[in-house]
């Protein structure tokens, strides 16, 4: 998990949560892999394919409560203007991230997002 949102995310109770975020964070560092390298191995695209389908499963639960918070993030310096989760875990296959400049620029709204939720998360059960 990214250390700054594992550090946010001890404060809460809910797990189902944690297991978004951890599916999250491998969809955020194969995009990353991707994009540096440029190239999409067998195993990047089985990984692809897992994470794709938990959290296009999982999203279901938080799009609703993430919403305010990625419309409040920037993308290149200006208001997200689309949902990041669903641009991110859209893409046919990991090969799509190839160059794919705006899904890099989506992963900073996204993390924001999810960092800014968890502050909210918890400060309700405070």
């Amino acid at each position: 998990m990214n250390p700054f949102t594992q550090f946010l995310a001890q404060f809460l109770p809910s797990h189902d949560l944690d297991v978004f975020v951890a599916y999250w964070d491998q969809l955020e560092a194969l995009i990353i892999r991707v994009y540096k390298t440029q190239r999409v191995s067998s195993d990047d695209e089985r990984l692809y394919v897992s994470v794709r389908a938990q959290l296009q499963k999982g999203y279901a639960r938080w799009q609703k409560q993430l919403d305010p918070f990625w419309r409040a993030a920037l993308v290149n310096g200006s208001s997200a203007e689309r949902d990041p989760f669903v641009y991110l875990f859209s893409a046919e296959s990991a090969a799509a991230f190839i160059g794919d400049w705006t899904a890099m620029q989506q992963l900073p709204a996204a993390r924001e997002a999810l960092n800014r939720f968890i502050v909210a998360q918890s400060a309700d059960t405070a």
